[in-house]
C-alpha cells in the first residue's frame, strides 16, 4: 500500500469548512434582498420573499427602527435531497427610518413573493412653496454700502475722511 504526504490536504479541508460556513451566512444575508426608492410622496420598499409563508410576516415599527420578520420552513424529512440551496429559517431586516415619513399610515402587501411597504412622507416633510408678500406702496429697502479693503486703500486719505467731520 503506498501512502502519500500531503502537507494541505488537512489546510485545504478547513478552508473549504471556513469557505462553506461563510457562503452560508452571505446566503443568509441576501435571504432578503430589497429596493428601496421614492415616487411621489411616498417611498417604496420592495423585499423579496419567495415561499415565505404569509402568515408568518411580522413588520413593526419600535421607535425610528423598521423590522421586517419572516419565515421559510424547511421540507419535512421524508424527503431525499439532492440539493439543497434555497436558505431557511427565519429572516430578520431592520432599517432606521428618518424623521420625514407618517409612520401611522405605512401600507404593506405581499404578492407572488414580493413584500411591497408603502413609506408616506409627512405633510410636515413634504416639499412646498412658500409666498413672497411685497409693500403696496412701492418702497425700497435702503442701506449703505461698504467698499471691500483693498478698493479703500486706492482713495486718497482725505476722500475716506471727508464723510466723517
Amino acid at each position: 500500500m503506498v501512502t502519500r504526504f500531503d502537507p494541505f490536504r488537512d489546510f485545504d479541508a478547513m478552508a473549504s469548512r471556513l469557505l462553506s460556513q461563510a457562503t452560508d451566512l452571505g446566503q443568509a444575508m441576501r435571504a432578503m434582498p430589497m429596493d428601496l426608492f421614492r415616487s411621489g410622496d411616498h417611498y417604496v420598499l420592495l423585499c423579496d420573499l419567495p415561499g415565505v409563508d404569509p402568515g408568518s410576516i411580522d413588520i413593526g415599527v419600535d421607535g425610528r427602527v423598521l423590522t421586517i420578520r419572516a419565515e421559510r420552513t424547511r421540507r419535512g424529512d421524508d424527503v431525499e435531497w439532492l440539493t439543497q440551496e434555497r436558505p431557511t429559517g427565519t429572516f430578520v431586516r431592520q432599517l432606521t427610518l428618518g424623521s420625514g415619513l407618517d409612520l401611522d399610515r405605512i401600507e404593506a402587501r405581499y404578492d407572488d413573493g414580493v413584500l411591497s411597504l408603502l413609506l408616506p412622507v409627512a405633510e410636515e416633510a413634504k416639499p412646498r412653496r412658500i409666498q413672497v408678500s411685497h409693500a403696496a406702496g412701492g418702497q425700497a429697502i435702503s442701506g449703505t454700502t461698504v467698499q471691500p479693503r483693498e478698493a479703500a486703500a486706492e482713495v486718497p486719505a482725505q476722500q475716506q475722511t471727508a464723510g466723517t467731520s
